[in-house]
């Protein structure tokens, strides 16, 4: 900014040429401001001082406030007289040819135009009326040319905006295109599809009863083949005893010995022996002790179509098994896995082996139990008719019925030569949890969560017994075979051995510190072995009536035991979804992994080289 130009003194100039300046520029301050504000002057002893009596927090304090008010007044003020317009100045020829040079980088030029000027200004060669400001024009013409180089600036960032976008949008319209295509495309092949869908239900439409028809006449012939081998069975069965008839009458034996040899003859025996006396003694005694009350005079009247229990001397031809060892099931490497079945939608409640044939009964929380061939896994029949899920199934000892218990209170009998149901007992209170059948065939015991096992008679069709005893649920049943003896397991904490004759508990076994999930007998029925909801596994010796063995296979409950035949394994179905194998010698314990749930139940093959598994996965699973 320049001012108005005035005569430069002599010291000036001097100092001029021993400092080499390149121009000169003089401002003149006038005494009034043009902004005609009044400017008081300050003396220097004003200032805000805190005297030496009032040195104390509270003053200082009031102290510091008023001066930063001051500050803030000032501040006012100052920014007030700034936002005045300040006016400019028109720029002299001079320092305008100074910046033109240096703008454009001439430097020896400047020195030149510089030593010139001083010369002729010392001289006064120069007249302050040819030398006065430059003309409007000039400068507004150095303020266009600069405005111009910034809208070429701006023009070429707009022209590169431009292409890009015209690129993007050439982009945008070819994948427009690219879309649209491809929608068509996707509209022919999908009215293609549901063109071929159409022709599809109608042809699946043609063939559906041809396909119900062949499933219907596939099912009959199961049932037909079924119905065949058991017929089968039962002639082989009556031929077998005929020829023992013939043999025994050959050699003039009584019709009595032929008693012994098997469980039918027992009806034939006219004499009782030393096991019916003593059973008829002790009723009496019962009956003159404790006189019958009404429920218990259905118990004992005597029925036409009664049936006898057997003596109780027979022994048990399975024994030879025994000596058999499991090795294969323990070596290197353990079972594995060969065979997986999907049975049930639900879960795998009970499983029962066909005593002689390869045939699985599986029952599950669906209502119904189904009959399979094993280990290929042909569904062969299916059984309806609980209102509620089953939780037992047991096979009678020749293989032509099956009696399953369930929720819904009942247990159910099965006749497969007439595929339906023959029988169903009423008469539990509460839940029916499992049932076993005697070894002669006429007498199934079922236990329940009323705390009672029942004994029912199949040809009166009645109970014959009610077995009490138990503080809690009974949730296992089981005969000991060839023999009178009943073994249950509660959730009482405790085994009893009953006497299915007299119904009374002949035995009872303590020591689980949790509920008692199952119990079963070892072949020779010498030794139990029992599991509780923790987990527990116990073996006991009967005839001490003490415990030989406790493994802790928990912290999850066990659902089924089961001996091996050779007394040497037991296998335990367990709730983390496994199955555990406990090899007694050793006291080892190994586990066979592979269920998705909990393990329900599981028992050996005949061969009992095979452990069938079932689980809430509503799946069975071999494993060899």
């Amino acid at each position: 900014m320049a001012t108005a130009r005035e005569q430069p003194t002599q010291t000036t100039m001097a100092m001029e040429q021993e400092d080499g300046a390149y121009y000169l520029q003089q401002v003149t301050i006038t005494e009034d401001p043009e902004d005609g504000y009044q400017y008081e002057e300050i003396p220097p002893d004003d200032d805000l001082s805190i005297s030496e009596g009032d040195e104390n927090l509270e003053n200082i304090v009031k102290t510091i406030e008023q001066q930063n008010e001051d500050l803030k007044t000032s501040t006012q003020e100052c920014s007030l007289i700034s936002e005045q317009q300040v006016s400019q100045r028109p720029e002299v020829v001079d320092d305008f040819v100074r910046n033109f040079l240096i703008k454009m980088g001439m430097m020896k030029t400047l020195d030149c135009f510089q030593t010139e000027w001083y010369e002729m200004l010392q001289r006064g060669s120069l007249k302050w009326q040819d030398v006065g400001f430059v003309p409007d024009v000039y400068t507004h013409n150095q303020l266009l040319e600069n405005e111009l180089k910034n809208l070429k600036k701006d023009l070429e960032n707009c022209r590169k905006a431009a292409n890009t976008a015209s690129e993007t949008l050439v982009k945008l319209r070819k994948e427009r295109d690219f879309h649209r295509m491809h929608h068509k495309r996707v509209a022919q092949e999908k009215n293609r599809l549901i063109n071929d869908i159409k022709r599809l239900k109608k042809h699946y439409a043609m063939f559906e009863p041809t396909l119900r028809k062949i499933t219907e006449k596939y099912n009959t012939a199961l049932k037909h083949k079924m119905l065949t081998s058991l017929e089968k069975d039962r002639a082989l069965m009556q031929v077998s005893s005929l020829q023992a008839t013939l043999r025994s009458m050959e050699n003039g034996c009584d019709a009595s010995v032929a008693a012994n040899s098997g469980y039918k003859g027992h009806r034939e025996c006219k004499k009782d022996g030393p096991s019916q006396r003593a059973l008829t003694e002790a009723r009496q005694q019962s009956y003159l002790s404790d006189p019958p009350t009404d429920s218990r005079k259905h118990l004992l009247s005597k029925h036409p179509k009664d049936s006898d229990f057997p003596i109780d001397t027979r022994v048990n031809p399975y024994l030879a098994q025994m000596k058999g060892t499991p090795s294969n099931l323990l070596r290197s490497g353990g079972c594995k896995m060969t065979k997986t079945l999907k049975v049930h939608e639900l879960a795998v409640s009970c499983l029962a082996l066909h005593p002689r044939k390869q045939i699985l009964i599986t029952g599950s929380d669906e209502r119904l139990w189904k009959m399979w061939s094993i280990p290929n896994g042909d569904i062969i029949m299916t059984g309806e008719g609980h209102s509620d899920w089953l939780s037992g199934c047991c096979f009678h000892h020749s293989g032509n019925m099956l009696a399953t218990t369930s929720g819904d209170k009942t247990m159910k009998i099965w006749d497969f030569a007439k595929a339906e149901c023959v029988l169903t007992f009423t008469g539990h209170l509460h839940a029916v949890w499992g049932c076993s059948w005697h070894t002669c065939g006429d007498f199934v015991a079922s236990c329940s969560m009323d705390n009672t096992i029942r004994i029912w008679d199949i040809n009166s069709e009645r109970c014959r017994q009610i077995l009490r005893g138990h503080v809690d649920s009974v949730n296992s049943v089981e005969f000991l075979p060839f023999s009178n003896t009943l073994l249950t397991s509660a959730a009482d904490k405790t085994l009893s051995l009953w006497d299915a004759r007299t119904g009374l508990c002949a035995q009872t076994f303590f020591g689980h510190q949790h509920s008692c999930n199952d119990a079963t007998f070892n072949l020779k029925g010498d030794t139990i072995v029992s599991c509780d909801s923790y987990g527990i596994l116990k073996l006991w010796d009967v005839r001490k009536v003490a415990i030989m063995l406790s493994v802790d296979a928990g912290p999850h409950p066990g659902n089924q035991v089961v001996f091996h035949p050779s007394g040497q394994l037991v296998i335990m179905a367990s709730n983390d979804g496994t199955v555990k194998i406990l090899d007694l010698p050793t006291a080892q314990l190994h586990r066979l992994v592979g269920h998705e749930d909990a393990v329900q139940c599981a028992l050996f093959d005949h061969k009992a080289e095979c452990v069938v598994s079932g689980g809430s996965d509503g799946t069975v699973r071999l494993w060899t």
